[in-house]
């Protein structure tokens, strides 16, 4: 009797449990997850090469100072100019690629490769700037020769 007992109750259970699965398998997908989706409008709206370069002076020298212990700095820029612009598929994200010779604190010009980034600063808002110094890439993210950085 306490079997039979036992089993009623485990089938009941079994069979409310299946019913609520049931139930929830019937609801429509769009209504359980009715929100808003967000996301950049990439409209191609990007600044010059010059707009970049701001940004790279303060990143190099916080890397510089904080990952490697270097007293490193750029202090000038010349011959800025635009290397290509959107050079990929048109559904890609608009990218202007930038080309600066960079004076650093060591006396030594070097090469910068860059990328203004359209929505690509912190959570897709505004610009964002990717970059590489040539001879300076010490954790190789853009290697070889910062190639990577380029178009």
């Amino acid at each position: 009797m306490r079997n039979l007992v036992t089993l009623l109750k485990k089938s009941a259970v079994g069979v409310a449990f299946g019913a609520a699965l049931g139930l929830f398998a019937a609801m429509p997908v769009a209504q359980a997850f009715n929100f808003p989706v967000f996301g950049p409008s990439y409209e191609g709206q990007l600044p010059r090469c010059e707009a970049g370069l701001p940004t790279i002076t303060t990143q190099f020298w916080e890397k510089e100072r904080k990952f490697w212990n270097s007293p490193l700095r750029i202090t000038a820029y010349g011959n800025v100019h635009e290397r290509a612009f959107r050079p990929r598929e048109s559904d890609n994200i608009p990218r202007r690629y930038c080309t600066a010779e960079a004076m650093v604190s060591d006396g030594i010009v070097r090469t910068v490769h860059y990328s203004i980034v359209e929505d690509g600063g912190i959570a897709s808002m505004g610009q964002g700037v990717e970059w590489c110094v040539v001879g300076l890439d010490r954790n190789w993210a853009y290697n070889p020769g910062c190639l990577t950085a380029q178009p």
